[in-house]
């Protein structure tokens, strides 16, 4: 394991509790890692306004991000952490909830040059850490409430991974005891490791190069599984081991499957872009075998949400588009979606228009598109998806992060 000491914690102010106000604190809502606390991307809060003609969110605190990028933000125990970028180096960037007062950064090296942005992957919170992935592969662990370093690795140079095009971008995810992190590199598309020192525990899945999509827990066939959407294909890894139980091809131009698996039973909705299309990949005891294949959802990289049993999902060139996975059928579609980000919350789906920033409520009903109201919470390119937690909607674009009050 290596060791960094280039780094410096910045701590900008003590811990207040938050107030229960416009933002509520609560463990049970908080958004601790990409795609939420299930890592489905639907939100478990309930009461939100839905009137949005005439109460649209209220704007609590917005705050200038210099990444020019795509990061997105977490929440937990009341804080927004979120990783930014300045010069040289990457900052990560703790925030009050309620109020956007910057409680500590922590600093580390990344790189001057900008591919994209710079860092690309959500935070994880943990047990009072946070665990940051890198875009070049460096994996930090972060004392949630002071920002001190508490252990970090080069997980790239250690495997000997070749990076990406577009560098490191699956998120890194918790489970039982076992950090989860996509690498590539011999034999290690992806690596367990021990939260609280690092270490490797088993490290599995072929040796494809990294994909961009989060990793993705499910239980297929009465075996529990961490699900990796590859560059090259979707493999099934043994949790407990890290053995390569299956392995559907699945290629994709300049090698960018980037949306999360949608687990559907002993099912997994796999989409990409670049004209590639979307499948329904069954997990049988045989081994896998693709349903059904087409082009009715080809996501560049927003990740798709499954509710009552029907796919929500965004594909290119800026549909929406609402599915049957059992037969692939398209329920319906609408268009000006431009590679926007999706959550759910509250019975509703929260849709980012990419090109213009308008997030717009739409009702979760198979039977047509119906648009129950939308805000321009900030304007511009807003690729990255909203997250709600604790009664509050946070947004960003390319400059700025912002938290709106939802009750």
């Amino acid at each position: 394991m290596k060791s960094f000491s280039e780094g410096k914690s910045i701590v900008c102010g003590a811990l207040l509790l938050v107030a229960a106000a416009a933002c509520a604190a609560s463990a049970a809502s908080d958004w601790n890692r990409f795609r939420g606390p299930n890592g489905d991307g639907i939100s478990p809060e309930t009461g939100i306004r839905k009137d949005w003609s005439t109460n649209p969110p209220r704007l609590l605190w917005k705050a200038s991000l210099t990444d020019n990028g795509y990061a997105g933000p977490a929440v937990a125990q009341g804080i927004v952490y979120i990783v930014d970028h300045r010069g040289s180096d990457d900052i990560v960037r703790a925030f009050e909830l309620r109020t956007g007062r910057e409680l500590w950064r922590y600093t580390y090296p990344d790189a001057p040059n900008d591919n994209y942005g710079f860092a690309r992957t959500t935070p994880l919170v943990a047990s009072g850490k946070v665990y940051v992935y890198s875009r070049l592969g460096r994996l930090l662990c972060l004392d949630a409430k002071s920002g001190k370093l508490l252990w970090q690795r080069d997980l790239i140079g250690e495997f000997r991974a070749p990076r990406p095009s577009w560098d490191m971008a699956a998120s890194p995810i918790m489970h039982q005891g076992r950090l989860l992190v996509c690498v590539g590199g011999r034999n290690a598309a992806v690596v367990a490791l021990d939260p609280n020192t690092g270490r490797t525990l088993w490290q599995g899945g072929g040796s494809d190069a990294s994909g961009y999509a989060t990793p993705v827990v499910a239980n297929l066939q009465g075996r529990q599984q961490v699900l990796v959407f590859s560059s090259k294909a979707l493999i099934g890894v043994d949790l407990a081991d890290g053995r390569t139980l299956w392995r559907q091809p699945w290629e994709t131009p300049y090698d960018v499957n980037a949306a999360t698996p949608l687990v559907i039973g002993n099912s997994v909705f796999i989409t990409s872009g670049y004209n590639r299309g979307c499948a329904l990949v069954d997990v049988t005891p045989q081994g896998p075998r693709i349903r059904w294949e087409s082009k009715a959802v080809k996501a560049h990289f927003s990740s798709p949400i499954l509710h009552n049993g029907v796919v929500y999902a965004n594909s290119d060139p800026g549909e929406l588009v609402c599915l049957n996975p059992s037969d692939g059928r398209v329920l319906w579609k609408a268009r000006g979606f431009e590679k926007g980000g999706l959550c759910a919350v509250d019975g509703v789906l929260l849709a980012m228009d990419g090109a213009g920033g308008d997030l717009v409520m739409v009702a979760m009903d198979p039977r047509s598109y119906r648009e129950i109201g939308r805000f321009r919470p900030l304007g511009g390119q807003s690729w990255t998806a909203p997250i709600v937690s604790n009664g509050c909607l946070v947004v960003r674009n390319r400059s700025t992060i912002a938290v709106f009050a939802l009750k």
